[in-house]
């Protein structure tokens, strides 16, 4: 596709006249090229061969003109023809930085459905199976978890920068740590209780809330600036040294699982009325733990067993065997594409959802689909968009050129 691309360039530029620069000289000022044909693009992802030999080839369309030419703000000289080329470029340039620095291939990759990221890592990512049968509602995994990760909890900063604009508003659990019926900055795991009738008895069930850890997770795949991103294990977390609280990750998560604290972080250090707002916390599984060769804290203190964490395909196996032992029901495994967090219950999650109580820091339990799919089928289609574009571009360039042409000769008989 890319050679035919570059034959249809030149096929349609096969009447210009020669370069008097090259393209990254002429591109400079407006797409950020530094002179010498050094880019700042390019410095970051190596374009594909097939793409630069069709840009090369669009050189031909800048030959020498006859006749006047205009100053840019940078006081450089440019023929209207060049002006044409840049706009066109502009097009087809935008096709071509997508699929080559979007968010999704930058950090976690572009990956099917359920499909675990190809990086070079462990074989397999590691799963937690949380069996709702046994669980009792002790609390001790929530305490765990505060115990063990509160080093990591935000020390906010007062009085907050004024946010522009002001619609923009601060999010403040600075003076509410010790919340634990939700999810907050200061509160990376819960429990839920609810009540619900299947096949003639009341069941009382008791769930431990957080982080799903998804296999191609929306807030790692969308998140602008890297800060959250999917470990080669499967753990899914946000470096709060890069994260400015614009909350894309909570807006990209089916569940809204991450929460914001105002008033810590990077941006207090750059624009902080104007950019960012704070930082992004969520469930890490306890990542330096794991690091070390333990287990999560959750995992640890339960006295019950609730949870077991291992290999993806022996969570799975143990899964699909715990619920046709009880003949249950199974939640994340499935929903968003696949998930590091696999619910076994004895009553349908439908049920479930349709009683939990839901909102803000308390996630549904309802069917999700695979949020990055589209992004997914995107990416793919995006390849080969740049040579389109690039192409398209290409030839209306080549005919607005030889009609500028034809108009400045007739003027100049």
């Amino acid at each position: 596709m890319l050679q035919d691309g570059t034959q249809c360039v030149q096929g349609a530029l096969q009447s210009s006249g020669k370069p008097e620069r090259g393209i990254v000289d002429l591109a400079a000022p407006e797409f950020g090229v530094l002179h010498g044909g050094e880019s700042h693009v390019a410095s970051r992802v190596e374009p594909e061969a097939g793409v630069m030999e069709a840009v090369k080839s669009v050189q031909k369309a800048t030959g020498p003109a006859k006749g006047k030419t205009t100053t840019s703000r940078q006081g450089r000289g440019y023929s209207s023809s060049r002006r044409m080329f840049l706009k066109a470029l502009g097009f087809a340039g935008a096709g071509a930085a997508l699929p080559l620095a979007g968010p999704g291939v930058a950090r976690a990759g572009v990956m099917g459905s359920g499909e675990a990221s190809a990086a070079a890592g462990p074989a397999e990512e590691l799963v937690t199976v949380l069996d709702l049968s046994k669980c009792i509602g002790c609390g001790a995994c929530v305490e765990a978890c505060r115990e063990s990760n509160g080093h990591k909890f935000p020390r906010a900063k007062k009085p907050f920068p004024a946010m522009y604009p002001p619609r923009v508003k601060a999010e403040d659990w600075s003076e509410k740590q010790q919340l634990d019926d939700r999810l907050t900055p200061y509160n990376w795991l819960f429990l839920q209780n609810v009540q619900v009738e299947h096949a003639g008895t009341v069941h009382d069930l008791y769930m431990p809330r957080r982080c799903l850890h998804c296999v191609n997770p929306p807030c790692a795949n969308l998140c602008p600036w890297g800060a959250a991103r999917k470990e080669d294990n499967g753990i899914v977390r946000i470096d709060d040294d890069l994260c400015l609280g614009g909350a894309k990750c909570r807006l990209a998560c089916p569940w809204h699982i991450p929460q914001r604290q105002t008033g810590v972080g990077l941006y207090l250090r750059l624009l902080p009325s104007l950019a960012g707002n704070g930082v992004m916390y969520k469930c890490d599984r306890c990542y330096d733990k794991i690091a070390a060769g333990g287990q999560p804290a959750c995992v640890e203190v339960c006295p019950q067993s609730v949870q077991t964490m291992g290999p993806r395909s022996e969570m799975v196996a143990l899964a699909r065997s715990l619920a046709e032992d009880m003949d249950g029901y199974l939640y994340g495994l499935e929903e968003n594409g696949g998930t590091n967090t696999i619910y076994v219950s004895p009553v349908p999650f439908e049920k479930i959802n349709a009683v939990l109580e839901k909102g803000p820091g308390k996630p549904h339990m309802g069917q999700v689909g695979d949020v990055m799919r589209p992004e997914t089928a995107l990416a793919k289609a995006l390849v080969a968009a740049p040579v389109a574009g690039l192409v398209a571009g290409a030839m209306k360039i080549a005919s607005t050129i030889r009609k500028e042409r034809r108009i400045r000769e007739h003027d100049n008989d």
